[in-house]
């Protein structure tokens, strides 16, 4: 059963970032790193980071020229959310979600960053996708009417397009920072980490979170159909980093109109995609530019799955 919910903040008014210019912080914070939607700074303590959850919206590995309103809040909002969800499996990399009084003259710049960033610990990013599928579909189904596995791994005959899978299945794949990410088997994971131990912990933690999310969201009429995590390591010790289980890094299905054997209405960005598809655009820069609807919509789809598994509503 879902949770009622009450009316979309589409009509209010919400300034949208999506460049580092637009966030003017203080010259203390330096710049760190630029991601497809997030900004990293340095702070005065070297052990952590201030994360800014932007509004740019990628597909197929591009960024798009348009931002998504609402897109930032949202993404941070939910992975806040579903760390909480997790801690007791893994510890993740918040420090304070409340970012005011962390770095210098903070409180100048409420307005933006309120909602969108977050104090996290500095880690050494661990360079492969952890895929987790619960369901067949996109590159996982193209492969599976291939060769009937999954990056080595064997599935029953007769499955369709968005078939539950008996159990989720881990199918890690390359981190690129430039182009596509490419799905590798377990097997050469292990040996391109050159570290069993830490291969396995990896694909049981992917596992057991992509279970209590997936089972949560599903009481609240979201179905997870796959999701990537990212994880580093602080020193030795394993944590969780980056987004976790969003509509940016998973597929989002409405559990009403769940129907196996064609494309699922979602909640993610598929329908960005499926826009693109039939643009003819061969996924490669510069993208097109993206129409008003198709940005609107989008974000509603976002608002939506924010509302349906949180319970709660967006501020501006």
């Amino acid at each position: 059963m879902t949770k009622e919910i009450s009316k979309t903040p589409a009509s209010q008014p919400v300034k949208v970032i999506t460049t580092r210019e637009q966030l003017n912080l203080p010259a203390e914070v330096k710049h760190y790193k630029s991601g497809k939607v997030r900004e990293s700074f340095l702070l005065p303590n070297p052990k952590s980071l201030l994360i800014v959850t932007t509004d740019r919206i990628s597909a197929y590995d591009v960024v798009m020229n348009e931002g998504v309103p609402w897109k930032g809040k949202i993404l941070n909002g939910m992975s806040l959310h579903n760390f909480k969800l997790t801690e007791d499996i893994i510890p993740n990399h918040v420090i304070a979600a409340n970012i005011f009084g962390s770095f210098p003259h903070s409180e100048n710049h409420f307005d933006i960053l309120n909602g969108r960033s977050a104090v996290v610990m500095r880690a050494e990013p661990i360079l492969f996708e952890c895929v987790v599928r619960g369901y067949l579909y996109g590159s996982g189904l193209k492969e599976y009417m291939k060769t009937a596995e999954v990056c080595g791994i064997p599935l029953p005959p007769g499955l369709i397009k968005a078939s539950k899978l008996e159990s989720p299945i881990f199918t890690p794949a390359t981190k690129s920072e430039t182009g596509h990410d490419e799905n590798i088997p377990y097997g050469e994971m292990e040996k391109r980490l050159g570290d069993k131990k830490l291969a396995a912990q990896l694909r049981e933690t992917s596992l057991a979170i992509y279970q209590r999310i997936a089972d949560y969201a599903l009481k609240n009429g979201i179905i997870v159909a796959d999701t990537k995590l990212e994880f580093g390591l602080v020193g030795k010790k394993l944590i969780l980093i980056d987004e976790l289980v969003t509509p940016d890094s998973s597929r989002f299905w409405p559990l009403t109109t769940y129907k196996p054997g064609q494309d699922q209405p979602s909640f993610d960005k598929q329908f960005l995609r499926d826009w693109l598809d039939k643009e003819k655009w061969n996924q490669m820069p510069p993208p097109p530019t993206l129409p008003e609807e198709v940005i609107a919509t989008t974000s509603a789809k976002y608002v939506e799955a924010y509302k349906l598994l949180t319970g709660r509503m967006l501020r501006a």
